[in-house]
């Protein structure tokens, strides 16, 4: 008679299984359990494992992670701190998903915090909330639960109705908006179904799921131009409109220029003057004078806007100028940060009209080597209005209007330009999509916005004027600390995100070298050059982009990163960013050596200005999505060309060589095999047959289907 051998359990591993048994009090931290309970939570059953879990429970009430509340019924302890932890209640901002689920981004914290969809507490994506953070479990994120919303981002919606007979559901168009708005039937403001609209929340009761809201904006009906651009505009928090006060306030302005004024400063309307600008630009916030001194040198005047001197401090016009911070550039149009007659007619320096501005005036050689400079108040005539393509025909042609001068300009702009570089500059590159739009807003065509050598002569120029402004405010006078400034900030990248970088692009064949700050901007800016034209060339300069630090305005400098520049600022365009305001207005009173001011209210603007830039980049993309999908829309079943630009385990990312819109081929259109992703080498492989799709190929597809509302197209493969 045969026996069997008795299989030896495995030991269970003590350490791990407190955990578990803990990770029953984390994931619910206001339930009382006792061990009976716990058992059954985990699914035990055996006396000797519900045994150990009742010793494991005396082990976490002795650690003060439990507390007992009654005989034998134990709950989390809210002050119980983590090894590594210094508090058990941070504060933070919180990154929704639109699954529901969280995180929440704190300073506090090296890692973020991890919200399920039940701990929530009705937190929405940007809210600053205080969160209790659950004893850390070996090998698992740090989660934590949201007890307290200190201050909502936004209140109010932008999205699609959708109406039932005594109430309706305002849809919202955020991606990371887990929830519709309830709005009763009283509070629906004649809206139609089917409308865009905006809502405001009124109220949030905690039983509830939804929010309950009213309207308080009718857009119109979806696919409009101006209902689309307007709700980009509402979803990212841009007014459609000027306040009455503000309007009011502009019209009281004067155009003219009184002559005690211009007896004040110093005088450059007999000086050579040109403002260079797209051919559809309005705002001229920059011009450059050229004249020639005794000593052989040129005195270059880089001549900025003086809106400081329209605008007083605290006054309605300033009040939403600091609001809004930055003008929005849309696909079909400019929000702009100041009304009409302020951005496009009295600061705007436009040719033959005598001008107002504050410059930065350097005498230099053909080199590019700066001997002297001089800051201050000035009134200009701009000689001449050139738009870029101008510029560049004269650049090409060698001669034209005012070609000695432009050419002048040029040629000290290219060799500060290979200065910078030498010096560690990197070169980020970002492709500019452009539409040629009809008079209804409808996309006719789309091209890609070359940036050319006319394009960095301005830049170079304004870049110099950003840098020396920001040295002289930063230098020290005697024992004396500098004075309170704006400063444009860019940080180092964090080293984590620089290595699997590093990792990514070896992978793919490429090299980089993040051993010294030279040898990586030298190995970015060779890569930057082998991947133009490459089917990765997009996925790698994002990927560039999101390892770098993101470049904000703050009263304390660390210098750019990017730029390699110790110091820099933004002095170049005050009708269009609120911060350059704040410089000309700190620079003033350091030149006529007012007291200083405290640094704590100017750095508060800085961070609501780096805010509302990061909002106004977002609006413009989403803007340029919509055109793109737009574009697209009358040409479904039609094929195209495009290049594989990602692969997921939903499919291939596809970047089309027309308008550079990008959408998906799923998975189960390529029905020849069954594909699986190989994330390692970027690339979805044939089971069966072994066929690969690499990032980089080319690739024909076929529009199967466009969804304009969600700003998406599917592919599928042309035969």
């Amino acid at each position: 008679m045969s026996s069997k051998k008795k299989q030896k359990k495995s030991p269970i591993n003590a350490n791990r299984f407190i955990d578990t048994v803990l990770s029953v009090f984390t994931y619910n931290p206001y339930q009382t359990y006792n061990f009976r309970q716990v058992s059954h939570e985990l699914g035990i059953s055996d006396k000797p494992t519900r045994n150990l879990i009742k010793q494991m429970l005396n082990n976490l009430v002795d650690s003060g992670a439990l507390l007992p509340i009654s005989r034998g019924k134990y709950k989390l302890n809210p002050d119980y701190i983590s090894p590594g932890l210094k508090n058990s209640v941070v504060e933070g901002k919180v990154d929704m998903k639109q699954t529901g689920k969280a995180y929440v981004i704190t300073d506090e914290l090296e890692d973020d915090v991890f919200i399920s969809y039940n701990n929530t507490a009705h937190a929405l994506q940007g809210d600053k909330v205080k969160v209790q953070l659950f004893p850390k479990r070996k090998g698992h994120k740090i989660e934590g639960q949201i007890i307290e919303i200190l201050k909502r981002n936004k209140t109010e919606f932008v999205g699609t109705i959708e109406m039932s007979a005594n109430y309706a559901f305002l849809i919202p168009d955020m991606k990371n908006m887990p929830v519709d708005i309830y709005i009763p039937k009283e509070k629906l403001r004649h809206v139609r179904n089917g409308q865009k609209a905006i809502a405001r929340i009124t109220d949030w009761p905690d039983h509830l799921n939804n929010p309950f809201g009213e309207i308080v904006d009718v857009l119109g009906t979806p696919g409009n131009n101006e209902v689309e651009m307007n709700s980009i505009l509402s979803e990212f928090d841009f007014p459609l409109s000027f306040p009455d006060s503000v309007m009011k306030e502009t019209s009281k302005i004067k155009e003219e220029i009184p002559a005690k004024e211009i007896s004040s400063r110093r005088d450059f309307r007999q000086v050579f003057t040109c403002t260079i600008d797209p051919k559809d630009a309005k705002d001229f916030d920059d011009a450059l004078s050229v004249k020639k001194l005794d000593n052989g040198n040129w005195e270059i005047g880089i001549h900025i806007a003086d809106v400081s001197h329209y605008i007083k401090p605290e006054s309605a016009l300033d009040q939403e100028a600091l609001n809004r911070a930055t003008s929005v550039y849309l696909v079909d149009r400019v929000v702009p940060m100041l009304p009409e007659k302020l951005s496009n007619k009295v600061c705007s320096l436009r040719p033959d009209e005598d001008k107002l501005t504050f410059s930065a005036v350097f005498e230099m050689d053909e080199d590019g080597k700066v001997y002297d400079q001089w800051f201050g108040k000035t009134i200009i005539r701009s000689s001449r209005r050139f738009v870029y393509d101008e510029v560049q025909e004269v650049i090409e042609s060698g001669s034209g209007e005012h070609s000695e001068e432009l050419l002048l300009l040029n040629g000290i702009a290219q060799k500060l330009r290979m200065r910078r570089f030498d010096n560690g500059a990197i070169n980020f590159k970002s492709t500019e999509v452009k539409f040629e739009l009809d008079k209804n807003g409808k996309p006719l065509s789309a091209y890609i916005k070359e940036q050319k050598e006319s394009n960095q002569l301005v830049e170079e120029f304004m870049l110099l004027a950003n840098r020396k402004v920001a040295e002289k405010m930063a230098r020290r006078h005697g024992k004396q600390k500098p004075r309170t400034f704006v400063y444009r900030i860019h940080d180092e990248p964090n080293p984590d995100k620089l290595m699997t970088m590093a990792s990514f692009v070896t992978r793919l064949g490429y090299k980089m070298n993040i051993n010294s700050r030279m040898g990586l901007a030298k190995s970015f800016n060779h890569l930057f050059k082998q991947i133009e034209g490459k089917g990765e060339e997009n996925m790698i300069e994002t990927i560039a982009v999101r390892t770098m630090a993101k470049a904000e305005y703050s009263t304390q400098n660390i210098g750019h990163y990017g730029l390699a520049f110790k110091y820099y600022t933004h002095f170049t365009s005050p009708i269009r960013r609120y911060p350059d305001l704040m410089v000309h207005r700190l620079l003033e009173r350091a030149l006529d050596k007012k007291p200083d001011v405290s640094p704590a209210h100017y750095e508060e603007m800085c961070v609501h200005s780096s805010e509302m830039e990061r909002k106004a980049i977002e609006a413009e993309r989403a803007s340029i999505k919509y055109k793109q999908v737009e574009f697209m829309l009358d040409k479904v079943g039609e094929e195209f060309d495009g290049i594989i630009s990602g692969v997921s385990k939903w499919g291939l990312f596809v970047v089309l060589d027309e308008a550079k819109a990008e959408g998906l081929v799923p998975l189960n259109e390529l029905d020849d095999d069954f594909y699986i992703l190989d994330d390692e080498n970027y690339r979805v492989v044939g089971r069966k047959y072994g066929n690969t799709y690499n990032l980089g190929d080319n690739i024909r597809i076929i529009i199967k289907k466009i969804d304009l509302k969600k700003k998406q197209m599917d592919f599928g493969l042309a035969d």
